[in-house]
């Protein structure tokens, strides 16, 4: 496996443990720049367990253990002269429900920035530009110019979906991870974020965990299919969808089993 530029992500052997139990075996991936990729599987073959490896969120608890290697733009992120608050903020997370903090929207949209930055190196000139530039990228800039002091807990829920989406951006990241992000929304919401995606594609690597293997289909380019912690099959989705290569794979997408 290479460390081209062409992969944002790729890992080698990686391995993760909750105590004694095995969640991710020997897992090895290229996740390319710039693309959608999702991961499917039945619950519990390790497809959110593996997003979360990508920003070391698992070692929030204290009996996980991993072996193995990332690498995230060509750099090992278990490397011991990476400090997480700088990995933090160039690998964004979106998560199952919309989570946006009960402060105005404007200050949620700054938040990462106050934080990684200090008040004193910041002017209120920047901040504007941050708020505007972010919500205009996410699509809610024009509805929400007007009422950037009121708080962000009363927006409906596929705009507090987006909210949490343009609170990542000001950071800058190179990736943004999306566990389930659809799964507390309507069909239309799910239709925004989905159509938020393609618009932020290019520009950001992002990887999907999903249940909806619709959802996979429409949205990813290409598809990593998960199984009791192995990976069983990654390829463009068009193929893995219309000519899997395993019958694993062929007997999840056509429901036998998950």
């Amino acid at each position: 496996m290479s460390d081209s530029p062409a992969f944002s992500i790729t890992t080698r052997n990686l391995s993760l443990w909750y105590a004694k139990f095995q969640a991710l075996i020997d897992i090895n991936v290229e996740i390319k720049h710039g693309l959608i990729t999702s991961l499917i599987g039945p619950s519990g073959c390790g497809k959110t367990t593996l997003l979360r490896c990508f920003n070391r969120v698992n070692e929030r608890y204290g009996y996980v253990s991993t072996q193995g290697e990332i690498k995230l733009l060509g750099k090992n992120i278990y490397d011991p002269d990476v400090a997480l608050v700088e990995l933090r903020k160039s690998v964004g997370m979106v998560f199952q429900r919309p989570n946006p903090l009960p402060i105005s929207i404007f200050e949620n949209v700054v938040f990462g920035l106050r934080i990684h930055n200090g008040h004193s190196r910041l002017t209120r000139a920047s901040l504007d530009e941050a708020v505007e530039k972010a919500l205009t990228e996410v699509g809610l800039w024009k509805d929400l110019k007007d009422r950037l002091n009121q708080r962000a807990t009363g927006l409906q829920l596929e705009q507090q979906q987006k909210l949490c989406i343009a609170r990542l951006l000001p950071l800058k990241p190179e990736i943004i991870l999306m566990d389930e992000p659809c799964s507390a929304l309507d069909v239309e919401g799910t239709r925004g974020i989905e159509e938020l995606m393609f618009a932020l594609k290019g520009r950001y690597t992002i990887v999907i965990v999903t249940h909806n293997m619709a959802q996979a289909r429409r949205t990813s380019d290409e598809c990593i299919f998960m199984l009791m912690g192995e990976l069983i099959e990654h390829s463009r989705t068009a193929e893995l969808f219309v000519n899997p290569k395993d019958p694993r794979t062929t007997e999840y997408i056509e429901g036998r089993y998950g």
